[in-house]
């Protein structure tokens, strides 16, 4: 690749990509954002735990110090590595700017890659656009160059926000079903003893059990219910709660260890919370 015209934002292209050693592809990491839309990539990409394959237009969202590797057989290393365009922002570009807090607040951020954003024609032309006004602006650098560049990433980020919105809503059916799977895990997690030694089910172990990011997880969930997931997990906490309450002998201190608390006074501050009643004045109802 050719020198940056800018020392801390650049726009490449995938295609003009060439690997001449393959070797740093089998665990890197990047020390700048890589926004990126992509299509036809030769090999598949591995991000966390799980792999994704390009074959299709998506995009994806890398932060600073993220372990990725490329598996690509040796043969593809000289080929064409697929089309698309790589917005690379480092981060000091975004220092004494809003973006600096506010590119930390988009989950996508820490999406897996099989949580890809899809675009339509339209999108993917709208984000190709900012792509290139981005690589036009820096190709004459003045003072100008930097407010105009950080307005661009703004809207881009906007709109894949509002694009991954679209997303959780055309695959409500397949969401709705990942909704159904996650009550049915919470459900074996209170019923088993294990969560007496586990202590209580966390949004990273039932985001790992359904194959999805933990931010992707609560992104959907909000996006069909308003709620995310650790409020999902209180609620059915609290609804498992309610029956040893109502239906058991069981003190509060052992329904607290039942459903994995370490402190029974953590389990009343959160049962208090939820209900505005002390699980005590809540078993008195039904005496």
């Amino acid at each position: 690749m050719p020198e940056p015209l800018h020392p801390l934002v650049s726009v490449v292209r995938v295609q003009d990509m060439r690997f001449t050693d393959s070797t740093f592809l089998e665990q890197f990491s990047l020390n700048f954002y890589c926004v990126s839309l992509k299509r036809g990539i030769v090999g598949k990409v591995k991000y966390g735990q799980r792999y994704y394959d390009y074959d299709k237009g998506l995009m994806t969202f890398v932060a600073p110090k993220q372990i990725q590797s490329l598996d690509a057989p040796d043969d593809t290393i000289s080929q064409d590595s697929g089309v698309g365009l790589a917005l690379l922002i480092h981060p000091d570009f975004l220092y004494a700017h809003v973006l600096a807090t506010a590119i930390k607040e988009y989950g996508f951020f820490s999406y897996s890659v099989n949580e890809a954003l899809h675009l339509s024609e339209k999108e993917e032309k709208n984000i190709a656009d900012i792509f290139n006004k981005i690589d036009e602006e820096y190709q004459h650098i003045d003072k100008h160059t930097q407010d105009v560049i950080l307005s661009q990433i703004d809207l881009l980020l906007t709109y894949s926000n509002r694009f991954y919105e679209r997303q959780f809503i055309t695959r409500k059916a397949v969401n709705h079903d990942l909704l159904s799977k996650m009550e049915q895990l919470l459900n074996e997690s209170f019923e088993q003893e294990a969560t007496l030694k586990n202590g209580l089910p966390t949004v990273d172990f039932i985001a790992g059990k359904l194959n999805l990011s933990p931010n992707y997880l609560s992104d959907m969930l909000r996006s069909l219910t308003g709620q995310s997931a650790q409020q999902h997990i209180h609620d059915k906490l609290i609804e498992k709660a309610k029956e040893y309450l109502s239906g058991t002998n069981l003190s509060v201190a052992e329904i607290a260890y039942q459903l994995g608390f370490e402190y029974p006074q953590s389990f009343n501050k959160l049962f208090k919370k939820k209900t505005n009643s002390s699980p005590l004045a809540f078993r008195q109802t039904f005496n």
